[in-house]
């Protein structure tokens, strides 16, 4: 086990040594789908180093590993532009030349030669066409395999974060029955969420398993845990408590979502199946068909729960940028980190900052195809898509059903 390049810090030892010095920041970015996207990205990358010094930056690995090649380009580039990098790794889709775990091992050395040494280890989402993670005979089932494997292979070489969820992982969330919210139990309630009428809760025995497996994950050798997403502070603040309770007691960072656009909003809260507060969603709705308020909201509303986190004693509060950057320079101004920065915001490049896995449509979003608009009903096993065509309506109100391979829909 070489390095041919100079070495990053860990980040739990960044923390450690900066504890009690000053509210730290740190970035994530996601690989854009284009190559001017790319471009502009290692700009916007370039500028918030300089403006914000973010204790580390996290780069993601898209969904079943489809951006596998291009995220570990780009957590090279950020090391290698003075960045610490952190870099998001999961289990999915990592075979290669029939071994399941050899994509999973390059990747690691690769990023170890190129000086790389904070990894975010994760399972992953199922592949595009998949509706449910499925493992590989032989490879990774779980996060926790990924990091007993790093801590077998490498030692104490790399720093490892894990994914933590206040709320439960979506697939430990269920809808609730009708009638079934009145016997929720009042740590159910806290943990609720409702959307398009239906209510949804990681209950307490599943919120137990969570739990006790992200204790599993830290003491399998994670040296932090990152937060999924969440609105609501309380919500963070019982889950650091609790973690506390099962003994995990290394630093929990809070992951923040940034409000930049009330569709992305709506649809990754839907997604996430993540609490929203009943006034942060009225006050979403009466802007909705105004992008500028939007933005100004997104600024206020993150100063403030970013000032709640502060007053709570997080170590670092860390950006899901969008890889945008006007919402977090907002709310770094108003905290007093820094000053002005977002009146000099740029964001004309925003077009170019699409996902890769925004290419790929899930149940329940909107598809365009040769025969017209439709709404995804089911993706069944190798892409295959069931649309129902909302551009042709057949007596009685009847919608016809079109069934569609890949390479004959897109998501709009």
């Amino acid at each position: 086990m070489s390095s041919t390049s100079s070495a990053d810090p860990k980040i739990i030892d960044l923390i450690n040594d900066k504890k009690g010095n000053g509210n730290l920041t740190s970035l994530e970015y996601f690989p854009p789908r284009t190559e001017a996207g790319v471009k502009n990205l290692h700009s916007r990358m370039e500028r918030m180093k300089q403006n914000l010094n973010p204790l580390f930056t996290d780069m993601t690995w898209g969904a079943g590993g489809s951006t596998a090649e291009l995220s570990l380009q780009l957590a090279i580039h950020a090391q290698k532009t003075g960045h610490v990098s952190n870099m998001h790794l999961t289990c999915t889709n990592m075979t290669k030349n029939g071994d399941p775990v050899a994509g999973v091992h390059d990747a690691l050395q690769q990023a170890y030669d190129a000086g790389i040494r904070n990894i975010v280890a994760l399972r992953g989402d199922p592949p595009a066409g998949e509706n449910e993670w499925t493992a590989v005979e032989g490879g990774f089932s779980c996060a926790l395999d990924l990091v007993k494997y790093i801590r077998s292979n490498y030692g104490t070489s790399f720093g490892v974060a894990v994914a933590g969820y206040p709320e439960g992982h979506p697939n430990a969330i269920t809808e609730l029955k009708d009638g079934e919210e009145v016997d929720l139990t009042d740590s159910e309630k806290t943990r609720c969420s409702e959307f398009d009428g239906k209510m949804y809760v990681c209950k307490d025995e599943d919120f137990k398993k969570e739990m006790d497996y992200l204790k599993e994950k830290v003491d399998a050798g994670a040296d932090i845990i990152i937060t999924q997403m969440f609105f609501d502070v309380e919500v963070f603040k019982t889950f650091v408590n609790e973690c506390r309770k099962w003994g995990i007691d290394c630093p929990i960072i809070p992951g923040l979502m940034c409000i930049n656009a009330y569709a992305g909003f709506k649809k990754m809260a839907k997604f996430c199946k993540t609490r929203v507060p009943k006034d942060l969603e009225a006050k979403m709705d009466s802007l909705k068909d105004d992008p500028d308020a939007i933005k100004a909201f997104g600024v206020e509303f993150g100063a403030e729960v970013c000032q709640k986190l502060i007053d709570f004693g997080v170590p670092v509060l860390h950006f899901y940028t969008l890889n945008l950057e006007k919402v977090v320079y907002g709310i770094t101004d108003a905290l007093g980190i820094t000053s002005g920065l977002v009146d000099s915001s740029n964001e004309s490049d925003a077009k170019s900052m699409v996902a890769v896995g925004s290419a790929w449509a899930r149940v329940g979003d909107t598809v365009k195809s040769i025969y017209g608009q439709g709404t995804v009903k089911e993706i069944r096993k190798g892409g295959e898509a069931v649309i129902e065509m909302t551009s042709w309506e057949l007596a009685g109100g009847q919608r016809p059903t079109a069934f569609l391979q890949k390479a004959h829909y897109a998501k709009m």
